[in-house]
């Protein structure tokens, strides 16, 4: 029997535990004979026949391994058309392959769909189970996504260094650039960095909530009159009153391989503002895909559900399942507590989960403290907090 696995889009710093736990699952006392072939690219490696044995790897190689940030096989942002669809599963049956997992996003579960209804009009017995991986954390049918814990840790921590930092300068204004394309999850994340009423951020901007210019520059000069320095963390995916994205002007392409738009420099964008109209000194910080890809700052908890996902899944299309995704359920915050369950992928594929309303202020410039109960269990331990000079 023939097992292929793939991983699609942005990487995250615990993609490759996904990867070793899928492997693992598939290695198991009952399942000597199985070969389990990785796709180099992506699906694009599926498409050009370019395989990995990945029972070759010795148990020293994988514990390196799926704790490395990156896509170990190696990615692609590729939209899939029928043909090229029925094309992959054609590659797949030439080979006997009967199972194929892919690791990915939104964008990723849509490839994965595609490959299902594929293999299902070919009348082709292949199994199809997406294993999530998003920062963005705006999969639906699930509490969140493995990825987005550690790249919550990360910038949480950031905006306390940041914080520890701008107090200290005679810069007064910074603005510290958050991923996460068009939710605002991640950066709402950065409200586990403030313990007293002072600490940064003091301003938080999602795309859920359109950013004025003059209430931008309003809560700027506020903050600044009461306490002498700002730290706003700002989503790169914020937009104005119009929809119009605060994103400087691109260079090159401004779209990606599934027709997203590339987010630009919005920090850059709205410290030069702050400059120009307020007369206050101000930088810009845009950790960009640091923050994806930082192994120091993992969550021990996310790294663990991103194995055990897809250890669900791979166990759950050994059952004869097809053409879903592995979710995860949270049973409890406080003790924190989860199951996994499978979910339809024609029912995550293509669909955004955005940030609740429910969690953002009537002011629209901060995050509701309701917020640090859904987060800060998934950060996997408390943040590095400094003493201060009375």
């Amino acid at each position: 029997m023939r097992v292929a696995i793939a991983q699609g889009g942005g990487p995250t710093a615990v993609i490759n535990a996904s990867l070793y736990g899928a492997v693992a699952e598939l290695t198991g006392a009952r399942r000597r004979s199985m070969e389990i072939w990785g796709a180099q690219g992506g699906i694009l490696g599926v498409l050009k026949q370019r395989w990995l044995d990945l029972r070759k790897p010795g148990r020293r190689a994988w514990a390196g391994i799926s704790r490395a940030p990156g896509a170990a096989l190696g990615s692609c942002r590729k939209m899939l058309n029928r043909e090229e669809a029925e094309a992959a599963v054609r590659i797949l049956q030439a080979q006997d392959v009967r199972y194929f997992f892919y690791i990915g996003g939104n964008d990723s579960m849509d490839t994965a769909l595609k490959m299902a209804d594929a293999a299902a009009a070919l009348h082709y017995e292949l199994h199809v189970a997406g294993i999530p991986k998003t920062i963005d954390n705006d999969l639906p049918h699930t509490d969140h996504c493995p990825g987005f814990g550690s790249a919550a840790r990360y910038f949480a921590q950031s905006a306390i260094d940041l914080g520890a930092d701008i107090r200290t300068l005679p810069t007064p204004v910074s603005i510290l650039e958050v991923l996460g394309r068009n939710t605002g999850w991640l950066t709402a994340a950065t409200l586990a960095a403030r313990k007293d009423p002072d600490d940064a951020p003091q301003l938080i901007y999602v795309p859920e909530a359109p950013l004025s210019r003059r209430r931008f520059l309003a809560d700027i000069q506020a903050v600044y009159a009461r306490q002498g320095w700002v730290v706003a963390a700002v989503s790169e995916g914020v937009k104005d009153e119009s929809g119009r994205s605060w994103s400087a002007p691109r260079a090159g392409a401004a779209v990606d391989g599934f027709g997203h738009a590339l987010p630009g420099d919005v920090a850059a964008t709205l410290a030069g503002m702050v400059t120009a109209e307020l007369g206050l000194r101000a930088r810009s910080e845009k950790p960009g895909v640091c923050g994806r890809a930082c192994a120091l700052m993992v969550s021990k908890v996310d790294r663990a559900e991103a194995e055990a996902i897809a250890r669900f899944a791979v166990a759950w299309a050994l059952k004869g399942n097809t053409a879903f995704m592995g979710a995860i359920e949270r049973r409890a915050s406080r003790p924190y507590k989860v199951a996994y369950r499978p979910v339809p992928l024609d029912a995550v594929a293509n669909v955004e989960k955005p940030l609740p309303q429910e969690y953002l202020p009537p002011e629209q410039n901060d995050i509701r403290d309701s917020y640090r109960s859904y987060v800060e269990p998934l950060l996997g331990g408390a943040l590095l907090r400094y003493p201060r000079l009375q």
